[in-house]
């Protein structure tokens, strides 16, 4: 019986070894972020805007996303909530709209634990085809999500599976690319 309570004791032990861990390591990472990454497909420019400002077309391609519910925005701007793969609903409103060449989205909800903009930006790539580039300045409050952020899932991995997703929606595989914050 005394083995159990040291097995026990010792797993407790490291439990709390590893929250203190990811507090201190979480807290000396800059709450701030920016990461890009860049993919290319065989569409035009105005196909690429056309799916990406759809947002009830979202759920139909887009793997994270499981539907949309259409808000009411203060100005002209698009405003959606989204309910992802996991159970969370986020709400998101358009910054900037200049098509088919700038589209910048931003978190709607202040008093959540994340917040940022994506800056998706569309350029042609000749013949027919375009460039991809998505620009994420993010802001993470929590440390410990600040933690899980930066080592467990990353800061580019909601992008890459959108960028991947994208491709699929025009039957395309992609290749995703590090690209370059302005």
């Amino acid at each position: 019986m005394k083995w159990i309570l040291r097995v026990a004791g010792t797993i407790v032990a490291l439990i709390i070894l590893l929250i203190v861990a990811m507090y201190v390591i979480g807290s000396r990472l800059p709450e701030k972020h920016t990461a890009v990454r860049v993919a290319h497909y065989n569409q035009p420019p105005d196909a690429i805007w056309q799916t990406i400002t759809d947002h009830e077309q979202f759920p139909s391609w887009h793997s994270n996303v499981k539907s949309i519910e259409p808000l009411k925005s203060p100005d002209t701007a698009a405003a959606w909530r989204e309910l992802d793969a996991h159970g969370n609903s986020l709400p998101y409103h358009v910054v900037v709209s200049d098509s088919p060449r700038r589209l910048v989205v931003g978190i709607a909800d202040p008093n959540l634990l994340f917040g940022g903009t994506w800056s998706t930006d569309i350029q042609p790539n000749p013949p027919n085809g375009s460039t991809v580039q998505i620009i994420e300045k993010g802001e993470i409050r929590n440390v410990f999500f600040r933690f899980m952020s930066r080592y467990i899932f990353g800061y580019t991995a909601t992008m890459d599976t959108y960028l991947k997703d994208l491709g699929k929606k025009f039957g395309e595989t992609v290749t995703i690319e590090n690209g370059t914050a302005p």
